[in-house]
């Protein structure tokens, strides 16, 4: 609660392999949160709830990751914060990162997956392709609600 945005961004640039290129990974999340751009000397304890997702999932990109895990980061986010991280998302994975998102907003979640499970009860019940199922009647009727 004591740090700074921009604290917290440096401090995921802990592993050896994030600390020589931490200077271009910053640019790369601050320009992908300009948000945080402006508040990085602010209190990080002070951002509102979308800001702080920003930054965590920022804090996140620091270390350099293949993988970037992301559960339900739209929970709680103003419609329009959501259209913005989702399309934060899809630049990530531009930027070779694979990201494997658990997301109850399915509709966003499939228009930017590559490949999508359906879970029913902790269970997989189907997998395939993110256009594959958003054009089976049968899963969109059942899991999608359409």
């Amino acid at each position: 609660p004591h740090m700074t945005v921009l604290e917290n961004l440096e401090l995921g640039a802990f592993p050896k392999r994030a600390r020589r290129v931490r200077h271009d990974t910053l640019d790369f999340v601050m320009e992908l949160f300009p948000h945080l751009r402006e508040r990085q000397h602010q209190l990080a304890g002070t951002l509102s709830g979308g800001e702080q997702q920003m930054l965590a999932i920022g804090r996140g990109l620091m270390a350099k990751p293949v993988l970037l895990m992301l559960d339900e980061p739209s929970l709680g986010l103003a419609p329009m914060l959501v259209a913005e991280l989702f399309d934060c998302i899809r630049r990530i994975h531009a930027n070779n990162v694979t990201i494997l998102l658990v997301e109850q907003n399915v509709h966003q979640a499939l228009e930017i997956a590559d490949h999508a499970y359906v879970l029913e009860n902790g269970r997989t019940v189907r997998s395939s392709t993110a256009t594959e199922l958003l054009t089976d009647d049968s899963i969109r009727e059942a899991y999608l609600g359409l």
